[in-house]
């Protein structure tokens, strides 16, 4: 197991090693594995890259984001122009149906509302308004359209953990109540718990994975 020490030092260098941050503007701040991150950034996009960057790192346990956005002058647009913007991009998504996603900007805050049938075209949404001009942040508010009974498909979601959560899947234990599905058990890494919730997601109909998995 690593020292808090240790951990903060992979944590920097992987800030430094990820090209879209800048991570003379991050400090790092590790107490019993629990990494936080502080500063200022130019970009929600910087922001968000600077978070997948520090998921990667091995033994992390749990992330705490605390980076404000403060955009440059050059960068800074009003709510009207931001919206027609997110609009425009999402219509010309082929991953969604058209009209499926609501946008709302308040303050260069995105906010997306509707209807989508998959997790993937979710997160794609949100993918596609990150890096616009102006946004200083995200919330992805997009509901999954239940599509069948999830008993019937509680095997299959054993068998994708199994296959993909290579390491002590058979620890991780699946419920399904209605499109809810709880995972529970223990995995060794933060990165192992997201692939587990992926796979939980990448099931049709799913509408909300409960985590109850722990890193030991």
């Amino acid at each position: 197991m690593k020292t808090d020490m240790q951990m903060q030092q992979d944590v920097l260098a992987e800030l430094k090693w990820e090209p879209a941050v800048n991570a003379a503007q991050i400090g790092v701040e590790v107490k019993d594995g629990v990494v936080t991150l502080a500063g200022h950034v130019g970009s929600y996009a910087e922001k968000w890259h600077a978070e997948q960057a520090v998921q990667r790192v091995a033994g992390l346990k749990a992330l705490a984001i605390e980076i404000d956005v403060t955009l440059p002058g050059s960068s800074k647009r009003n709510d009207s122009d931001i919206a027609h913007s997110a609009e425009n991009v999402l219509q010309w998504m082929t991953y969604l149906p058209e009209d499926a996603v609501k946008v709302v900007v308040e303050a260069g805050w995105i906010t997306l509302s509707g209807e989508v049938d998959w997790e993937y075209q979710k997160l794609a949404a949100t993918g596609a308004v990150r890096h616009l001009m102006g946004v200083a942040g995200v919330s992805n508010q997009i509901m999954i359209k239940p599509k069948i009974s999830l008993s019937a498909v509680e095997s299959e979601i054993e068998a994708a953990l199994k296959r993909r959560a290579h390491i002590d899947a058979q620890n991780i234990s699946v419920e399904i109540q209605g499109t809810n599905v709880t995972l529970a058990g223990t995995v060794h890494s933060l990165a192992e718990r997201n692939l587990a919730c992926h796979s939980a997601w990448a099931t049709p109909g799913v509408r909300n994975v409960v985590d109850h998995l722990v890193i030991v």
